[in-house]
């Protein structure tokens, strides 16, 4: 079987120095869509270096986000590129990410699951520096083909009732560019940005990054319901149920409680296509 799942886990994690300066972090915030209006002083937090602060979403991206790469590449792991989607994303912060840095990253594949009809991949990246740790990133990799070998199931998601009313729903529209700005912060996959490699694909047009929509949905929830405070937030997970094409709208409703908040998306004009389920944000 091309995953040893034993093996996978039991190998030893990878370290590497990653850095990351203001131009890193705002180039990301742009690429979320950040800077409209351009004079916002909300806008300008995301923009402007003397004002900025970081998304925690940024911690996918920071080092180019080679602690997914690495860890596919890792022992126990010998799988068809061709076969793999992300399928969910995690991220905890354990302090607020400084506008400019250099950490320690370390990688490894934290476990394997069964689906039946696919393996999935958890892809730990965890990310320190001299003041101690920073983020904690986990991916979570489908690969199809690869269950069925009697392994844990894992946990599974929680839906949310789109039929109760939810507290908050905004709509951030998607620019025709920006899948090609949002690739300058690490992925350069041309399925992004090449209309015939995009076809080949399956689709009719290249296709927004997952962790795109990924940072546009916490932005806004930091915006709507945090008073654009960042700090605040503590842990941020989704699963990825659909694409989402360059020049869509995105419907972002918001259900809160607690200091937890569950997040549905869809594409407006595909009839609320599913985008982002299992949603959720948690903050103090």
């Amino acid at each position: 079987m091309p995953i040893d799942a034993v093996k996978a886990v039991a190998a030893e994690p990878r370290t590497a120095e990653i850095s990351w300066d203001r131009k890193d972090v705002q180039l990301y915030h742009l690429g979320l869509g950040a800077g409209a209006p351009a004079t916002d002083p909300a806008e300008l937090r995301y923009t402007l270096e003397s004002r900025l602060h970081v998304l925690p979403s940024f911690a996918t991206v920071a080092g180019a986000g080679t602690g997914v790469v690495g860890g596919l590449s890792s022992p126990g792991i010998d799988v068809d590129l061709a076969a793999v989607l992300h399928g969910g994303q995690t991220v905890r912060v354990h302090r607020p990410i400084p506008a400019e840095g250099r950490a320690v990253q370390t990688s490894k594949v934290a476990a394997v699951y069964d689906k039946g009809k696919a393996a999935v991949l958890v892809l730990r990246t965890e990310a320190a520096d001299d003041e101690g740790p920073l983020w904690t990133n986990d991916a979570e990799i489908f690969v199809r083909g690869e269950g069925g070998f009697g392994g844990d199931r894992g946990p599974s998601g929680r839906p949310v009732d789109m039929t109760v009313v939810p507290d908050h729903t905004v709509e951030r529209p998607v620019r025709e560019d920006q899948a090609l700005l949002y690739r300058l912060s690490g992925d350069r996959n041309p399925l992004h940005a090449d209309p015939e490699f995009a076809r080949k694909a399956g689709f009719d047009r290249p296709i927004l990054h997952g962790l795109c929509t990924y940072g546009m949905t916490l932005k806004a929830v930091a915006d709507t319901l945090l008073g654009g405070d960042v700090a605040r937030i503590r842990s941020y997970r989704t699963r990825f149920a659909g694409v989402v094409f360059p020049g869509e709208t995105l419907r972002i409703r918001m259900w809160t409680a607690d200091g937890r908040v569950r997040v549905a998306v869809t594409a407006v004009e595909r009839d609320e296509a599913p985008v982002l389920a299992d949603t959720l944000v948690e903050h103090s």
